[in-house]
């Protein structure tokens, strides 16, 4: 099984560790889990206008492989303006309608507001359920201040156990559809 971890975040890193913590906890969950992080930074994704996958570049043809291609998705997006960023929902209007079918998709946020982690449930959540990703309930949303003064570590250990029992939540559903 692979599990592909996507940082939807179009600057910074907070989002990215965020993600890999998943990824990581995962792993330890399940050894035998094959993972990736996928960093939307480093694609050059083009600007979704309705034509087919084949009028696009390279990068947005390697990043929708990856993610099309994976067992299972866990998605890392900052909260920008009480919402995903663009950035993100560019790369996932470029996925077709049934991307997500049997897939288990979790969600980890990343924000300055402690009332942003409803984005998640409110938007990122539908936008999943369209693609027919099943959506753990044990989703995580990561307070900056959850962060060390560097802001590349998390230092509260309740977000790190939130993450723990999403990454084992993940892995226990997509188990589970195997025999689906």
């Amino acid at each position: 099984m692979k599990l592909v971890g996507i940082s939807g975040a179009p600057a910074g890193d907070k989002t990215a560790i965020a993600v890999n913590h998943v990824l990581v906890n995962a792993k330890r969950a399940n050894p035998s889990l094959k993972t990736e992080l996928v960093d939307i930074r480093d694609y050059e994704i083009d600007f979704f206008n309705g034509a087919p996958l084949a009028d696009y570049n390279e990068d947005t043809w390697d990043i929708v492989k990856k993610i099309t291609s994976a067992d299972f998705l866990v998605f890392g997006t900052p909260i920008y303006q009480a919402s995903i960023p663009g950035s993100l929902k560019n790369l996932l209007d470029h996925l077709p309608e049934f991307a997500f079918k049997r897939k288990v998709t979790g969600m980890i946020a990343t924000g300055w507001s402690d009332r942003h982690f409803l984005v998640m449930e409110y938007h990122l959540r539908s936008i999943l359920s369209y693609f027919k990703g099943l959506v753990p309930t044990g989703n995580v949303f990561v307070h900056n201040s959850a962060f060390n003064m560097d802001g590349d570590e998390i230092k509260d250990e309740r977000v790190l156990d939130r993450i723990q029992a999403l990454a084992e939540e993940m892995v226990s559903l997509q188990e589970g559809m195997k025999n689906w």
